[in-house]
């Protein structure tokens, strides 16, 4: 990892694991800051996927850390999202937008169906297990290997805006800050006439992952509202107290419409709690322009509270 270099073959030699076996088995340079790491988890039974930038300076060897600078893909595009650990430098300018920032940017995989979550799985739990490959097993191959300090920020685009600030509330002390473009917030407010979150949580995973029984991510959203709470935003509102926020939204199409009507929802039981957040609700469809511009305006929220 010492030299970048754009066309260097995988290097599964370094020996870094998790503390459940997770290990690190090739990395490459994709360009000179860009590094992508392929890790064999049990969580996953599957080689788990992330893409890095490096700030100016790194070295896995430094005496210091970075703060690190999460951010979560959405669905797959047939579901209007967009997956897969490439898919903020496919879409976005992330590179250049970072490029002279002091932070490690750090880009999971988070499951075809774009879930970021351990799929319930009828009750018995098991594979795929996201969320516990994102924050403990990736953190601690970052902690470890990469220079990863422990001041942490997180935002995504469409499901990966709910899963970010999930994580942040599910976790809490972890992230400082987290932002949410265009993600689905509430996702328990049914809407018999149009789509609602127990909708888009199925269409995401028929068509992200085909063949695979929706109801093994959380269950029945009825049967089992109570697992669904324990990932809904606006459900876990409360325990978003002390991290900095940024919310947004747009309109135009039936996806972006539910993504505005739950962040205004999750807004307004966070000014109920007297909980600060930044709230951004405009006029337009989801686009990766409009997320880039978005991650702008949020990037000196996050970076405050890491930097």
């Amino acid at each position: 990892m010492s030299a970048p270099d754009p066309e260097r073959e995988p290097d599964d030699g370094y020996g870094i694991r998790a503390d459940d076996g997770a290990v690190i088995v090739g990395t490459w340079f994709r360009a000179p800051r860009t590094l992508d790491l392929a890790i064999r988890s049990p969580v996953l039974n599957e080689v788990g996927r992330a893409r890095l930038l490096l700030p100016r300076g790194w070295s896995p060897t430094a005496r210091r850390t970075w703060p690190t600078l999460w951010l979560l893909h959405g669905g797959p595009a047939t579901a209007g999202g967009t997956s897969g650990h490439t898919a903020w430098t496919s879409g976005t300018r992330i590179e250049h937008l970072t490029r002279d920032l002091d932070v490690l940017v750090v880009m999971p995989d988070g499951g075809r169906c774009g879930d970021h979550t351990d799929w319930w799985n009828h009750g018995h739990g098991g594979a795929p297990r996201w969320e516990t490959f994102h924050l403990s097993e990736l953190r601690q191959i970052l902690d470890r290997g990469y220079r990863a300090g422990p001041e942490r920020a997180v935002a995504g685009v469409s499901t990966g805006g709910r899963g970010a600030l999930a994580y942040a509330a599910r976790h809490h002390g972890l992230f400082r800050a987290a932002a949410s473009f265009s993600g689905p917030l509430d996702l328990l407010r049914a809407d018999p006439a149009g789509l609602d979150g127990a909708d888009l949580v199925r269409l995401v995973a028929e068509t992200g992952c085909p063949g695979v029984d929706w109801r093994r991510i959380w269950g029945d959203p009825v049967g089992q509202r109570a697992v669904w709470r324990r990932h809904n935003p606006y459900d876990l509102a409360v325990r978003l107290a002390g991290v900095r926020l940024y919310l947004s939204a747009g309109d135009g199409d039936p996806v972006e419409a539910l993504a505005r009507k739950g962040t205004g929802r999750l807004a307004g039981r966070l000014r109920r709690l007297g909980i600060p957040a930044t709230v951004h609700l405009y006029e337009g469809p989801r686009s990766w322009d409009r997320w880039e511009r978005e991650l702008r305006a949020a990037l000196p929220l996050l970076l405050a509270e890491i930097s």
